[in-house]
Protein backbone atom coordinates (compact mmCIF):
# COMPACT_ATOMS: atom_id res chain seq x y z
CA UNK A 1 0.00 0.00 0.00
CA UNK A 2 0.79 3.66 -0.49
CA UNK A 3 2.20 5.92 2.29
CA UNK A 4 -0.63 7.50 2.23
CA UNK A 5 -2.95 4.92 2.00
CA UNK A 6 -4.49 5.45 5.55
CA UNK A 7 -4.83 9.26 4.57
CA UNK A 8 -6.36 8.41 1.42
CA UNK A 9 -8.60 5.47 3.54
CA UNK A 10 -10.12 8.02 5.73
CA UNK A 11 -10.81 10.31 2.98
CA UNK A 12 -12.69 7.60 1.30
CA UNK A 13 -14.23 7.25 4.28
CA UNK A 14 -16.10 10.62 4.57
CA UNK A 15 -17.54 9.89 1.72
CA UNK A 16 -18.89 6.41 1.80
CA UNK A 17 -22.29 8.58 3.11
CA UNK A 18 -22.86 9.83 -0.11
CA UNK A 19 -22.58 6.86 -2.20
CA UNK A 20 -25.70 5.59 -1.99
CA UNK A 21 -27.46 9.46 -2.64
CA UNK A 22 -29.64 9.81 -5.90
CA UNK A 23 -28.70 12.84 -8.35
CA UNK A 24 -30.52 15.59 -6.51
CA UNK A 25 -31.06 14.22 -3.41
CA UNK A 26 -30.19 16.00 -0.42
CA UNK A 27 -27.66 14.38 1.76
CA UNK A 28 -28.17 13.92 4.98
CA UNK A 29 -26.22 16.13 7.73
CA UNK A 30 -24.05 15.19 10.23
CA UNK A 31 -23.23 15.85 13.70
CA UNK A 32 -20.91 18.00 14.39
CA UNK A 33 -16.82 16.71 14.39
CA UNK A 34 -17.55 13.43 13.15
CA UNK A 35 -15.89 11.36 10.67
CA UNK A 36 -17.27 7.82 9.43
CA UNK A 37 -13.71 6.66 9.58
CA UNK A 38 -13.38 7.36 13.28
CA UNK A 39 -16.81 4.66 13.50
CA UNK A 40 -14.74 1.90 12.57
CA UNK A 41 -13.63 -0.50 14.88
CA UNK A 42 -10.20 0.16 16.49
CA UNK A 43 -8.60 -2.96 15.27
CA UNK A 44 -9.45 -1.62 11.28
CA UNK A 45 -8.16 1.61 12.06
CA UNK A 46 -5.01 0.01 13.61
CA UNK A 47 -4.91 -1.61 10.36
CA UNK A 48 -4.24 1.28 8.11
CA UNK A 49 -2.05 2.81 10.81
CA UNK A 50 0.17 0.11 10.51
CA UNK A 51 0.98 1.04 6.92
CA UNK A 52 2.13 4.96 7.95
CA UNK A 53 5.42 6.45 8.38
CA UNK A 54 6.40 8.11 10.91
CA UNK A 55 5.63 11.72 9.80
CA UNK A 56 2.26 10.35 8.63
CA UNK A 57 1.23 9.10 11.69
CA UNK A 58 2.72 11.96 13.95
CA UNK A 59 0.58 13.90 11.43
CA UNK A 60 -2.76 12.15 12.06
CA UNK A 61 -2.16 12.35 15.81
CA UNK A 62 -3.16 15.89 15.49
CA UNK A 63 -6.41 15.17 14.05
CA UNK A 64 -8.19 14.16 17.00
CA UNK A 65 -7.88 13.08 20.71
CA UNK A 66 -9.69 9.50 19.41
CA UNK A 67 -7.08 9.20 16.59
CA UNK A 68 -3.93 10.77 19.19
CA UNK A 69 -4.46 7.77 21.24
CA UNK A 70 -4.50 4.98 18.64
CA UNK A 71 -1.58 6.76 17.01
CA UNK A 72 0.20 6.93 20.13
CA UNK A 73 -0.21 3.15 20.65
CA UNK A 74 3.28 1.82 22.04
CA UNK A 75 2.79 -0.91 18.83
CA UNK A 76 3.08 1.15 15.93
CA UNK A 77 6.18 2.66 16.88
CA UNK A 78 7.94 -0.91 18.09
CA UNK A 79 7.03 -1.52 14.29
CA UNK A 80 9.14 2.01 12.84
CA UNK A 81 11.81 1.22 15.43
CA UNK A 82 12.20 -2.61 14.39
CA UNK A 83 12.39 -1.96 10.42
CA UNK A 84 15.49 0.43 10.79
CA UNK A 85 17.55 -2.68 13.13
CA UNK A 86 17.41 -5.60 11.22
CA UNK A 87 18.92 -8.78 12.83
CA UNK A 88 17.66 -7.03 16.59
CA UNK A 89 14.22 -8.73 18.12
CA UNK A 90 12.91 -5.99 20.14
CA UNK A 91 11.38 -6.13 23.14
CA UNK A 92 11.61 -3.34 25.42
CA UNK A 93 12.46 0.83 24.49
CA UNK A 94 15.60 0.45 26.66
CA UNK A 95 16.13 3.59 28.27
CA UNK A 96 13.26 5.09 27.07
CA UNK A 97 9.83 5.22 28.73
CA UNK A 98 8.33 3.92 25.29
CA UNK A 99 9.17 3.25 21.80
CA UNK A 100 7.81 6.33 20.78
CA UNK A 101 10.23 8.29 22.86
CA UNK A 102 12.83 5.66 21.09
CA UNK A 103 12.15 6.77 17.94
CA UNK A 104 11.71 10.62 18.02
CA UNK A 105 15.32 10.40 20.13
CA UNK A 106 16.71 9.44 16.96
CA UNK A 107 15.01 10.98 14.21
CA UNK A 108 15.63 11.70 11.13
CA UNK A 109 19.08 8.99 11.28
CA UNK A 110 17.46 5.51 12.05
CA UNK A 111 18.72 5.22 8.13
CA UNK A 112 22.43 5.04 9.57
CA UNK A 113 21.57 0.80 11.77
CA UNK A 114 18.98 0.15 8.61
CA UNK A 115 21.94 0.04 6.14
CA UNK A 116 24.36 -1.00 8.52
CA UNK A 117 27.71 -0.78 6.27
CA UNK A 118 29.06 2.53 5.44
CA UNK A 119 32.16 3.20 3.49
CA UNK A 120 33.80 6.52 3.02
CA UNK A 121 36.27 8.92 0.46
CA UNK A 122 39.20 9.67 3.27
CA UNK A 123 42.23 9.88 1.43
CA UNK A 124 42.96 7.13 -0.68
CA UNK A 125 43.15 4.42 1.49
CA UNK A 126 38.96 4.90 2.47
CA UNK A 127 37.30 3.03 5.54
CA UNK A 128 34.81 0.86 6.20
CA UNK A 129 32.64 1.14 9.42
CA UNK A 130 29.19 -0.88 10.96
CA UNK A 131 26.98 1.37 12.43
CA UNK A 132 24.60 -1.22 14.66
CA UNK A 133 21.91 -0.17 17.31
CA UNK A 134 22.39 -1.27 20.91
CA UNK A 135 19.58 -2.08 22.59
CA UNK A 136 19.95 -1.84 26.13
CA UNK A 137 21.35 1.73 26.15
CA UNK A 138 19.18 2.96 22.88
CA UNK A 139 22.17 4.10 21.18
CA UNK A 140 23.39 4.00 17.86
CA UNK A 141 26.88 3.26 17.16
CA UNK A 142 29.58 2.74 14.31
CA UNK A 143 32.59 0.96 14.61
CA UNK A 144 35.57 0.40 11.89
CA UNK A 145 35.84 -3.02 10.42
CA UNK A 146 39.33 -3.88 10.68
CA UNK A 147 40.82 -7.46 9.01
CA UNK A 148 44.68 -8.25 9.89
CA UNK A 149 46.26 -11.27 8.84
CA UNK A 150 49.73 -12.08 10.86
CA UNK A 151 50.62 -15.54 8.66
CA UNK A 152 53.65 -14.69 6.92
CA UNK A 153 54.29 -18.17 5.34
CA UNK A 154 54.36 -18.90 1.60
CA UNK A 155 55.34 -21.58 -1.10
CA UNK A 156 56.15 -22.47 -4.59
CA UNK A 157 53.35 -22.81 -7.05
CA UNK A 158 54.28 -26.32 -8.57
CA UNK A 159 52.89 -25.44 -11.58
CA UNK A 160 55.51 -22.50 -11.86
CA UNK A 161 58.87 -21.96 -9.55
CA UNK A 162 58.63 -18.51 -10.13
CA UNK A 163 55.16 -18.10 -8.57
CA UNK A 164 55.07 -17.72 -4.85
CA UNK A 165 51.52 -18.43 -3.03
CA UNK A 166 51.42 -16.40 0.25
CA UNK A 167 49.46 -18.07 3.21
CA UNK A 168 46.66 -15.63 4.10
CA UNK A 169 44.06 -16.22 7.20
CA UNK A 170 42.88 -13.27 7.94
CA UNK A 171 40.99 -12.07 11.17
CA UNK A 172 38.06 -9.57 11.16
CA UNK A 173 36.93 -7.68 14.13
CA UNK A 174 35.35 -4.48 14.74
CA UNK A 175 37.49 -1.85 16.71
CA UNK A 176 35.20 -1.06 19.21
CA UNK A 177 37.63 1.06 21.65
CA UNK A 178 37.10 4.40 19.09
CA UNK A 179 33.81 4.62 17.73
CA UNK A 180 34.03 6.39 14.32
CA UNK A 181 30.20 7.71 15.38
CA UNK A 182 28.02 7.80 18.33
CA UNK A 183 24.41 8.85 19.35
CA UNK A 184 23.17 8.60 22.31
CA UNK A 185 19.86 9.15 23.94
CA UNK A 186 20.01 13.00 25.52
CA UNK A 187 18.25 14.19 28.43
CA UNK A 188 15.19 16.33 27.58
CA UNK A 189 17.25 19.53 28.86
CA UNK A 190 20.06 18.68 26.69
CA UNK A 191 17.75 17.90 23.67
CA UNK A 192 16.22 21.97 24.18
CA UNK A 193 19.73 23.32 23.98
CA UNK A 194 19.56 23.39 20.20
CA UNK A 195 22.04 24.44 17.68
CA UNK A 196 21.76 28.21 17.11
CA UNK A 197 21.63 27.70 13.48
CA UNK A 198 18.84 24.74 13.73
CA UNK A 199 15.86 27.07 14.26
CA UNK A 200 16.26 28.39 10.42
CA UNK A 201 17.43 24.52 9.18
CA UNK A 202 17.72 22.08 11.24
CA UNK A 203 18.34 19.43 8.60
CA UNK A 204 21.36 21.57 7.52
CA UNK A 205 22.91 21.82 11.02
CA UNK A 206 25.87 19.93 12.50
CA UNK A 207 25.33 17.72 15.20
CA UNK A 208 28.00 17.33 17.65
CA UNK A 209 29.28 13.65 18.51
CA UNK A 210 30.46 13.28 22.18
CA UNK A 211 32.04 10.46 22.68
CA UNK A 212 32.88 8.87 26.11
CA UNK A 213 36.19 9.95 26.51
CA UNK A 214 35.71 13.38 26.82
CA UNK A 215 39.90 14.35 27.33
CA UNK A 216 40.06 13.61 23.41
CA UNK A 217 41.15 16.58 21.23
CA UNK A 218 39.59 14.87 18.55
CA UNK A 219 35.89 16.50 17.91
CA UNK A 220 33.17 15.17 15.16
CA UNK A 221 30.42 16.70 13.88
CA UNK A 222 27.24 14.80 11.87
CA UNK A 223 25.95 16.20 8.67
CA UNK A 224 23.13 15.27 6.66
CA UNK A 225 23.40 14.92 3.08
CA UNK A 226 21.07 16.18 0.02
CA UNK A 227 21.87 13.80 -3.18
CA UNK A 228 22.65 15.35 -5.97
CA UNK A 229 20.02 15.24 -8.76
CA UNK A 230 20.87 12.33 -11.42
CA UNK A 231 21.55 14.37 -14.74
CA UNK A 232 24.79 16.27 -12.86
CA UNK A 233 25.55 13.01 -11.12
CA UNK A 234 25.61 11.39 -14.54
CA UNK A 235 27.68 14.29 -16.14
CA UNK A 236 30.33 13.81 -12.94
CA UNK A 237 30.66 10.31 -12.91
CA UNK A 238 31.36 10.63 -16.97
CA UNK A 239 34.57 12.61 -15.80
CA UNK A 240 38.11 10.80 -15.85
CA UNK A 241 39.03 10.38 -11.51
CA UNK A 242 38.52 11.42 -9.32
CA UNK A 243 34.88 12.02 -10.99
CA UNK A 244 34.82 15.81 -9.72
CA UNK A 245 34.84 14.57 -6.11
CA UNK A 246 31.57 13.05 -6.53
CA UNK A 247 30.89 9.69 -3.67
CA UNK A 248 30.04 6.66 -4.81
CA UNK A 249 32.32 6.73 -7.58
CA UNK A 250 30.61 4.99 -10.86
CA UNK A 251 32.14 1.74 -10.32
CA UNK A 252 29.69 1.13 -7.02
CA UNK A 253 25.81 1.11 -7.58
CA UNK A 254 24.00 3.62 -5.80
CA UNK A 255 21.00 4.83 -5.77
CA UNK A 256 22.24 8.06 -4.80
CA UNK A 257 25.10 10.19 -5.28
CA UNK A 258 26.72 13.43 -3.44
CA UNK A 259 29.40 15.93 -3.55
CA UNK A 260 32.71 14.02 -1.92
CA UNK A 261 36.24 15.39 -0.66
CA UNK A 262 37.75 18.25 -2.55
CA UNK A 263 41.32 18.00 -2.16
CA UNK A 264 43.47 21.01 -1.55
CA UNK A 265 41.44 22.60 0.82
CA UNK A 266 42.60 22.96 4.48
CA UNK A 267 39.50 24.02 5.82
CA UNK A 268 36.43 21.74 5.33
CA UNK A 269 33.84 23.85 3.20
CA UNK A 270 30.55 22.76 1.93
CA UNK A 271 28.00 24.50 -0.65
CA UNK A 272 24.82 25.78 0.07
CA UNK A 273 23.46 23.05 -2.65
CA UNK A 274 25.17 20.35 -0.45
CA UNK A 275 22.71 21.07 2.27
CA UNK A 276 19.25 19.00 2.59
CA UNK A 277 16.78 21.99 3.14
CA UNK A 278 13.86 20.14 4.22
CA UNK A 279 13.01 16.25 5.21
CA UNK A 280 11.97 15.38 1.55
CA UNK A 281 15.55 16.67 0.49
CA UNK A 282 17.91 14.30 2.89
CA UNK A 283 19.53 11.23 1.81
CA UNK A 284 19.43 7.94 4.15
CA UNK A 285 22.14 7.08 1.88
CA UNK A 286 24.93 9.03 2.37
CA UNK A 287 26.10 11.41 5.22
CA UNK A 288 29.33 13.15 6.23
CA UNK A 289 31.60 13.96 9.02
CA UNK A 290 33.33 16.76 9.87
CA UNK A 291 36.54 15.84 12.12
CA UNK A 292 39.10 18.14 13.47
CA UNK A 293 41.88 18.27 16.54
CA UNK A 294 41.31 21.10 18.87
CA UNK A 295 43.91 21.57 21.50
CA UNK A 296 42.49 22.17 24.98
CA UNK A 297 43.31 26.42 25.34
CA UNK A 298 44.32 26.80 21.91
CA UNK A 299 43.83 30.88 21.46
CA UNK A 300 41.79 32.17 19.01
CA UNK A 301 43.51 33.00 15.50
CA UNK A 302 45.64 35.96 15.80
CA UNK A 303 44.92 38.52 13.08
CA UNK A 304 47.25 39.09 10.43
CA UNK A 305 47.32 43.03 10.67
CA UNK A 306 48.27 44.68 13.58
CA UNK A 307 48.22 41.31 15.84
CA UNK A 308 50.69 39.44 17.70
CA UNK A 309 52.27 36.46 16.15
CA UNK A 310 50.51 33.55 17.85
CA UNK A 311 51.51 29.44 17.56
CA UNK A 312 52.13 28.57 14.26
CA UNK A 313 49.03 26.48 14.11
CA UNK A 314 47.14 29.37 14.36
CA UNK A 315 48.76 31.15 11.98
CA UNK A 316 48.45 28.47 9.21
CA UNK A 317 44.71 27.87 9.91
CA UNK A 318 44.64 31.82 8.96
CA UNK A 319 46.98 31.82 6.05
CA UNK A 320 44.62 28.33 5.16
CA UNK A 321 41.78 30.38 5.50
CA UNK A 322 43.11 33.43 4.04
CA UNK A 323 43.73 31.07 1.04
CA UNK A 324 40.54 29.40 0.60
CA UNK A 325 39.02 32.69 0.97
CA UNK A 326 40.78 33.75 -2.18
CA UNK A 327 39.64 30.91 -4.06
CA UNK A 328 35.97 31.69 -3.08
CA UNK A 329 35.45 29.13 -0.53
CA UNK A 330 33.57 29.59 2.10
CA UNK A 331 34.29 27.62 5.62
CA UNK A 332 30.85 26.29 7.23
CA UNK A 333 29.26 28.44 9.66
CA UNK A 334 30.47 27.80 13.26
CA UNK A 335 33.97 26.82 12.84
CA UNK A 336 34.52 28.91 15.83
CA UNK A 337 38.25 28.50 17.33
CA UNK A 338 41.57 27.01 16.02
CA UNK A 339 40.96 23.46 14.08
CA UNK A 340 44.18 21.35 13.19
CA UNK A 341 43.53 18.69 10.60
CA UNK A 342 40.18 19.71 9.81
CA UNK A 343 38.56 17.60 7.29
CA UNK A 344 35.05 16.24 5.87
CA UNK A 345 34.79 13.04 4.90
CA UNK A 346 31.72 11.27 3.09
CA UNK A 347 30.12 7.97 3.90
CA UNK A 348 27.56 6.05 1.32
CA UNK A 349 26.20 2.55 1.91
CA UNK A 350 25.71 -0.56 -0.17
CA UNK A 351 22.42 -1.89 -0.88
CA UNK A 352 21.92 -5.52 0.62
CA UNK A 353 21.25 -6.76 -2.94
CA UNK A 354 24.63 -6.13 -3.86
CA UNK A 355 26.23 -8.24 -0.82
CA UNK A 356 23.36 -10.83 -0.29
CA UNK A 357 24.60 -14.28 -2.14
CA UNK A 358 21.92 -15.82 -4.22
CA UNK A 359 21.93 -19.32 -6.08
CA UNK A 360 23.31 -18.13 -9.42
CA UNK A 361 25.20 -15.20 -8.09
CA UNK A 362 26.61 -16.90 -5.00
CA UNK A 363 30.20 -14.88 -4.90
CA UNK A 364 28.06 -11.88 -4.14
CA UNK A 365 29.43 -10.59 -1.03
CA UNK A 366 32.28 -8.50 0.94
CA UNK A 367 35.61 -10.50 1.09
CA UNK A 368 38.89 -9.82 2.46
CA UNK A 369 42.10 -9.82 0.13
CA UNK A 370 45.66 -9.85 0.76
CA UNK A 371 47.45 -7.05 -0.68
CA UNK A 372 50.86 -7.67 0.71
CA UNK A 373 52.89 -4.94 1.27
CA UNK A 374 49.62 -2.87 1.94
CA UNK A 375 47.63 -5.68 4.33
CA UNK A 376 44.01 -6.73 4.18
CA UNK A 377 41.64 -4.92 2.00
CA UNK A 378 38.36 -5.20 2.00
CA UNK A 379 36.17 -6.16 -1.71
CA UNK A 380 32.87 -5.82 -2.80
CA UNK A 381 32.19 -8.65 -4.96
CA UNK A 382 29.45 -7.35 -7.76
CA UNK A 383 27.79 -9.87 -9.74
CA UNK A 384 25.10 -8.28 -12.26
CA UNK A 385 21.72 -9.44 -12.73
CA UNK A 386 21.43 -11.79 -15.76
CA UNK A 387 18.42 -11.66 -18.07
CA UNK A 388 16.71 -15.05 -17.66
CA UNK A 389 17.94 -17.79 -20.28
CA UNK A 390 16.28 -21.08 -20.91
CA UNK A 391 18.47 -23.96 -21.60
CA UNK A 392 18.45 -23.86 -25.38
CA UNK A 393 19.64 -20.17 -24.66
CA UNK A 394 22.31 -21.58 -22.68
CA UNK A 395 23.37 -24.72 -25.04
CA UNK A 396 21.88 -27.03 -22.87
CA UNK A 397 20.77 -30.66 -24.11
CA UNK A 398 19.98 -33.01 -22.39
CA UNK A 399 22.01 -36.60 -23.63
CA UNK A 400 19.96 -39.76 -24.23
CA UNK A 401 19.86 -41.51 -20.63
CA UNK A 402 21.80 -39.04 -18.50
CA UNK A 403 20.69 -39.28 -14.82
CA UNK A 404 18.96 -36.75 -13.18
CA UNK A 405 20.91 -35.69 -10.75
CA UNK A 406 24.12 -35.17 -13.77
CA UNK A 407 21.37 -32.80 -15.76
CA UNK A 408 20.46 -30.87 -13.13
CA UNK A 409 23.84 -30.25 -11.95
CA UNK A 410 24.83 -28.74 -15.60
CA UNK A 411 21.81 -26.91 -15.57
CA UNK A 412 22.71 -25.35 -12.57
CA UNK A 413 26.16 -24.86 -13.35
CA UNK A 414 25.33 -23.21 -16.67
CA UNK A 415 23.61 -20.78 -14.06
CA UNK A 416 25.82 -20.12 -12.08
CA UNK A 417 29.11 -19.77 -14.28
CA UNK A 418 27.71 -17.13 -16.38
CA UNK A 419 27.79 -13.28 -16.50
CA UNK A 420 30.19 -10.55 -15.48
CA UNK A 421 31.89 -10.76 -11.97
CA UNK A 422 33.44 -7.30 -10.61
CA UNK A 423 35.51 -6.92 -7.66
CA UNK A 424 35.61 -3.51 -6.06
CA UNK A 425 37.61 -2.05 -3.51
CA UNK A 426 35.79 -0.96 -0.65
CA UNK A 427 38.90 0.34 1.32
CA UNK A 428 42.29 1.05 -0.88
CA UNK A 429 45.99 1.69 -0.94
CA UNK A 430 48.39 4.46 -2.55
CA UNK A 431 48.18 2.63 -5.83
CA UNK A 432 44.59 1.93 -6.43
CA UNK A 433 42.64 3.25 -4.41
CA UNK A 434 38.74 3.01 -2.95
CA UNK A 435 36.40 2.78 -5.32
CA UNK A 436 38.04 1.38 -7.88
CA UNK A 437 38.23 -1.57 -9.71
CA UNK A 438 40.84 -4.30 -8.52
CA UNK A 439 40.03 -7.55 -11.00
CA UNK A 440 36.94 -8.00 -13.07
CA UNK A 441 36.20 -11.35 -14.98
CA UNK A 442 33.72 -10.21 -17.93
CA UNK A 443 32.40 -13.62 -18.80
CA UNK A 444 32.35 -16.90 -15.97
CA UNK A 445 30.84 -18.87 -18.73
CA UNK A 446 32.01 -20.33 -22.21
CA UNK A 447 33.30 -17.17 -23.37
CA UNK A 448 36.27 -16.83 -20.33
CA UNK A 449 36.60 -20.12 -19.24
CA UNK A 450 40.68 -21.20 -19.97
CA UNK A 451 40.11 -24.73 -17.55
CA UNK A 452 39.91 -26.76 -14.55
CA UNK A 453 42.83 -25.80 -12.24
CA UNK A 454 45.42 -29.13 -11.91
CA UNK A 455 47.58 -28.36 -9.41
CA UNK A 456 47.36 -28.24 -6.00
CA UNK A 457 46.08 -25.92 -4.08
CA UNK A 458 43.92 -25.51 -6.94
CA UNK A 459 43.23 -28.26 -8.31
CA UNK A 460 39.75 -28.97 -9.13
CA UNK A 461 39.24 -25.03 -9.49
CA UNK A 462 37.57 -22.88 -12.12
CA UNK A 463 39.97 -20.75 -14.23
CA UNK A 464 38.91 -18.12 -16.01
CA UNK A 465 40.09 -14.54 -18.12
CA UNK A 466 40.43 -11.42 -15.96
CA UNK A 467 41.70 -7.84 -16.16
CA UNK A 468 43.34 -6.29 -13.12
CA UNK A 469 44.74 -3.05 -12.25
CA UNK A 470 48.29 -2.68 -11.80
CA UNK A 471 49.21 1.17 -10.78
CA UNK A 472 51.79 3.35 -9.49
CA UNK A 473 51.76 5.99 -6.30
CA UNK A 474 48.71 7.85 -7.18
CA UNK A 475 46.52 5.83 -9.32
CA UNK A 476 48.27 5.59 -12.72
CA UNK A 477 45.82 3.15 -14.19
CA UNK A 478 47.29 0.21 -16.24
CA UNK A 479 45.03 -2.97 -16.86
CA UNK A 480 46.62 -5.71 -17.39
CA UNK A 481 46.10 -9.50 -18.33
CA UNK A 482 45.33 -11.73 -15.75
CA UNK A 483 43.66 -15.55 -14.99
CA UNK A 484 41.29 -15.99 -11.80
CA UNK A 485 41.06 -19.11 -10.32
CA UNK A 486 38.06 -19.39 -8.00
CA UNK A 487 36.18 -21.78 -5.76
CA UNK A 488 32.96 -21.15 -3.64
CA UNK A 489 34.98 -19.50 -0.95
CA UNK A 490 38.33 -18.42 -2.40
CA UNK A 491 40.02 -16.41 -5.08
CA UNK A 492 43.29 -16.26 -6.76
CA UNK A 493 44.64 -14.14 -9.13
CA UNK A 494 47.87 -14.64 -10.99
CA UNK A 495 49.43 -12.07 -12.56
CA UNK A 496 50.80 -13.10 -15.58
CA UNK A 497 52.69 -9.72 -16.93
CA UNK A 498 54.59 -9.49 -13.19
CA UNK A 499 54.87 -13.24 -12.11
CA UNK A 500 53.18 -11.92 -9.32
CA UNK A 501 50.57 -14.07 -7.63
CA UNK A 502 48.24 -13.37 -5.08
CA UNK A 503 45.66 -15.34 -2.72
CA UNK A 504 42.56 -13.68 -2.55
CA UNK A 505 40.87 -16.03 0.18
CA UNK A 506 37.27 -15.07 1.04
CA UNK A 507 35.68 -14.25 3.98
CA UNK A 508 32.20 -13.29 2.88
CA UNK A 509 30.38 -11.39 4.77
CA UNK A 510 26.38 -11.17 4.18
CA UNK A 511 25.65 -8.61 6.58
CA UNK A 512 23.97 -10.46 9.10
CA UNK A 513 27.43 -11.22 11.05
CA UNK A 514 28.45 -8.07 11.74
Amino acid sequence: MHESAGLTAIHLASQEASLGASPGEEIPKRKANTCPFLALPPELIDAVLAYLPAIQLSAIAATCRKLYQQTTADFHWLRLVQQNVPGIALSDPGPCKSFRELYAAHDPIWFLPKYKIWFCDRDLMGKLIVVRFDPRRGCIEGHQLLAVSNRDTFEHWPADSHVLIHGFEPQVKLHLDKPVLQFNIRDKKEVGKANPRAAANRFAAEVPMTFGNRSDPMFSNFLLTRPLDPETADARLALAYPYDGIWPPPAIPAGHHVSGARSGQAVACLSPSDLPRSREEISDQTFRIRQWMQLPGTPSPPSLVGGQAGNLASMVRVLNGLSNMANGVTPLAGAVGVHIGEEITTYSTLEPGLYTPTPTKPWRGIWVGDYSGHGCEFLLIHQPEDAAASDEELGLRRIDDEPDEVWETRREEARVYRGRLEAIKLTGDPNVPRGEYTFVAEDLGPGGYIGVATDAPFAGARVVKSRGHIAATGFVRALKRVRSIRGRSRFAIAWSETNCFIIDIGLNYSGQEL
